[in-house]
């Protein structure tokens, strides 16, 4: 039953805020970050040093020669530097990019857990039958889609989707609009990535993203959705893990916003 238990609250969205929290301040522990950013002391310990050799390493496959090593010790401290001095003039208040940014860390720690998390066999089945159309054979789909080779401001580009959504978007050869294509043709131009975000979309009138794809983010409106057949799960037991961690991350982000959203009260003045 405290084994039940514990598993249970270790799902809450909650707790992974508090554990979040724990992380960062480990993160900014093994940094030599002091808790006051007036400080004028950085200490690059041995700890800090294997850690900068071991990024390097795992971007280059080959560990940090001495000189290498010498000039990412000095990028970290120049970082360091500026990074205190940012937050001691105030850099960090008022800024719309920074403000992005750690709202996306918050979501980021509210779903972590799920990506390494795996659901009950009754959770998968119950999963697997819930979203049944994105994993049938023959699956139809009709849908326009905006190109962006950059990730675009969503709120920037929401405004202009239903006035002037093709016009907007860089010039590209993937089709704007898909008229009743099988889910696999999609995904052979697309990639199957952008289609598992595809029919994850409810179907209408609404533009979503933007949504990734190998060639770049799209704003999408799902028109139509059409189900075909749908397979035994243990032929698409891997894919289907896949896709429930995926909604699982999204469910617990929108959970652990409403728990903090509670907390506050919102006026708006117009």
């Amino acid at each position: 039953m405290l084994k039940a238990r514990a598993h249970a609250a270790l799902r809450e969205p909650l707790i992974h805020f508090l554990l979040g929290g724990v992380l960062i301040f480990g993160f900014f522990a093994w940094r030599g970050e002091p808790a006051d950013p007036a400080s004028r002391t950085i200490s690059v310990t041995p700890d800090v040093q294997a850690q900068v050799a071991l990024a390097f390493e795992r971007t280059m496959q080959r560990p940090p020669s001495d000189r290498e090593l010498d000039q990412l010790i000095d990028r970290f401290v120049r970082e360091e530097v500026l990074y205190r001095e940012a937050l001691r003039l105030g850099l960090d208040r008022d800024d719309p990019v920074v403000r992005r940014r750690l709202a996306k860390k918050m979501d980021f720690i509210a779903a972590s857990a799920a990506e390494t998390d795996d659901p009950s066999q009754a959770e998968l089945e119950q999963w697997y039958r819930d979203h049944a159309d994105r994993f049938s054979n023959g699956t139809r789909l009709s849908f326009d889609q905006v190109y962006f080779p950059d990730q675009p401001d969503p709120v920037v580009i929401r405004s202009e989707l239903d006035r002037n959504w093709r016009s907007m978007g860089a010039p590209s050869s993937l089709p704007a609009t898909g008229e009743d294509r099988l889910a696999a043709d999609v995904a052979s131009q697309f990639g199957q990535a952008f289609v598992q975000s595809l029919l994850a979309l409810p179907a209408g009138s609404q533009w979503h993203g933007p949504i990734r794809s190998g060639l770049g983010w799209h704003f999408v409106r799902l028109r139509e959705r059409e189900a075909g057949a749908l397979p035994p799960l243990a032929s698409q037991r891997a894919r289907v893990i896949e896709d429930w961690r995926r909604g699982t991350a999204e469910r617990r982000r929108e959970e652990a916003y409403a728990l903090l959203r509670e907390a506050y009260s919102v006026r708006i003045d117009r």
